[in-house]
């Protein structure tokens, strides 16, 4: 150690460690070290050592100031208490803020439509991922709603589009629809319909018109084939 690290030692135990007569009448003894641990103490009772907030600019700008002293977006401040007792205060306030728009929203949502996508078998011990890449785009020129997704297993080259109006109680055609991709960029009638077999990686709507996709050449081999598709949506 250093003769600076021991002088500021030898200064902190000074001036922290002094006994503090006038919290004798109090059940055991304290020292001023005390003020640190108080605030962690989880209980409801007054601190041992409150701060002293003389001299704190903004206790001062609070208190010169005539709108923000009454101010309903302030937290109140609780001098004498613990922080466990403040955190349990913000907690309650902020649980009472969200508890409306939680009873609004909750009340507003229901069940527009109901479809059955696929089946498992029942006694299947984990039920395995068949929806996957689920993306959504709300078109707000025509009101409608998209989602995109793949499901796997027996369908990786095909991707999904369920369109939905935002008014629910108007419906669109072709509500639900697959895209294949298969072995469309084969070159020639020649080809394998096995030899250049794509299946989707990713997909977004780039705009209200277009569906971007990621697709990933389907054979096991190395040097996969990638390629990125704008397909237009009609």
């Amino acid at each position: 150690m250093t003769q600076k690290d021991i002088t500021f030692v030898a200064d902190f135990l000074t001036e922290h460690f002094n006994e503090a007569p006038e919290l004798y009448n109090r059940k055991g003894k304290y020292f001023n070290v005390e003020r640190v641990g108080q605030y962690l103490k989880d209980e409801d009772d007054d601190l041992v050592s409150p701060p002293n907030t003389e001299g704190n600019q903004w206790f001062n700008f609070l208190k010169d100031s005539t709108h923000l002293k009454e101010s309903p977006l302030l937290f109140p401040y609780y001098p004498e208490k613990s922080l466990h007792f403040v955190k349990r205060q913000m907690e309650g306030i902020i649980d009472q803020c969200l508890q409306k728009p939680a009873d609004v929203i909750g009340k507003s949502v229901h069940q527009a439509v109901c479809l059955s996508l696929y089946k498992i078998s029942q006694s299947e011990d984990s039920t395995p991922q068949l929806f996957k890449l689920p993306f959504l785009w709300n078109d707000k020129t025509s009101n409608l709603h998209y989602v995109l997704f793949t499901m796997l297993e027996n369908s990786i080259s095909k991707i999904h589009i369920l369109r939905r109006h935002t008014d629910t109680s108007r419906s669109v055609s072709n509500g639900i629809l697959a895209v294949e991709f298969g072995n469309f960029l084969n070159n020639s009638i020649n080809e394998s319909s096995d030899s250049r077999c794509y299946s989707c990686l990713d997909a977004h709507f780039y705009d209200d018109e277009t569906v971007t996709v990621i697709l990933k050449e389907s054979v096991q081999q190395e040097g996969k084939e990638r390629v990125l598709a704008q397909l237009p949506l009609s």
